[in-house]
């Protein structure tokens, strides 16, 4: 169980070379070579950095981009493909069983039932405006260039060798991940980004999280190969989802970028 654990750790970490564009050919699920810890942090263990402490109490659990249940394992398959823009790996593989079980091992100490501190990501105050890609670039120039790079390509941890992997991700172009993604949720990207960006100094304001998340989030990304369109049930949505039909009268424009205020009413 100890070598299953650190092995699914090891997954983290190493995606790309382990089941990535960088693994033996029938491995090669993952088609970007970024990490799943390039998003969730110190490999799933920081808060508000949508973290993995106490994730095996809550699946299974319902889905509502696929309209139905899901267990763990078909929920790491779901970012595997939207995140990663690859494809499911078997369920019953040895890499997904230890992904699941290092996930099991930092819930182990969680109460079932029991929330966990910073285990989603934060809330924001919203602006009245919608997000300004614009002034997103700017506060990307500024903030975030010196390690995700002047054109997003983030910064590989080995110069010229992409297959030893990202130390900072790239934010758009075929590397990065997909539209796919909870992460081109400009919303759900500013978020993230509020809470934890810069890394290690986190010091933009919601404003200008929001702004900087419609930057990276109008520039080219990979789309997915799924099986049917997520979200199903329009209904469903979340306000954030950029691709209609919608059940509101609001246009998939004010979906991308906002403003969101009022689609948060309309929802409630």
């Amino acid at each position: 169980a100890g070598e299953r654990i650190q092995r699914g750790e090891r997954l983290l970490r190493e995606t790309s070379s382990l089941i990535g564009p960088d693994a033996p050919a029938d491995k090669r699920f993952a088609q970007n070579r970024m990490a799943c810890a390039s998003c969730h942090l110190e490999n799933g263990r920081q808060p508000d950095a949508v973290g993995f402490v106490g994730i095996a109490h809550r699946y299974p659990r319902r889905w509502e981009a696929l309209n139905r249940e899901v267990s763990l394992a078909e929920r790491i398959n779901g970012c595997l493909v939207r995140s990663l823009n690859g494809r499911p790996m078997p369920i019953d593989s040895p890499e997904i069983q230890a992904m699941v079980s290092y996930m099991t091992w930092l819930s182990s100490k969680v109460p079932a039932g029991r929330t966990v501190d910073g285990e989603g990501l934060l809330s924001i105050q919203l602006p009245e405006r919608a997000a300004d890609p614009i002034k997103g670039k700017q506060v990307y120039n500024y903030n975030c260039a010196a390690c995700h790079g002047n054109q997003g390509q983030g910064q590989l941890k080995t110069p010229n060798q992409p297959a030893a992997g990202y130390v900072f991700p790239p934010v758009w172009g075929p590397d990065s991940y997909s539209t796919g993604s909870a992460m081109y949720r400009v919303l759900t990207a500013a978020r993230y980004i509020y809470a934890n960006m810069p890394l290690g100094r986190a010091v933009l304001t919601p404003e200008e999280a929001l702004d900087v998340a419609a930057y990276i989030n109008t520039q080219p990304h990979p789309s997915p190969t799924l099986s049917q369109p997520d979200y199903p049930n329009p209904a469903t949505k979340p306000i954030d989802y950029p691709f209609g039909p919608f059940q509101d009268k609001f246009p998939e424009s004010q979906h991308k970028l906002g403003p969101f205020g009022p689609l948060e009413a309309a929802a409630q």
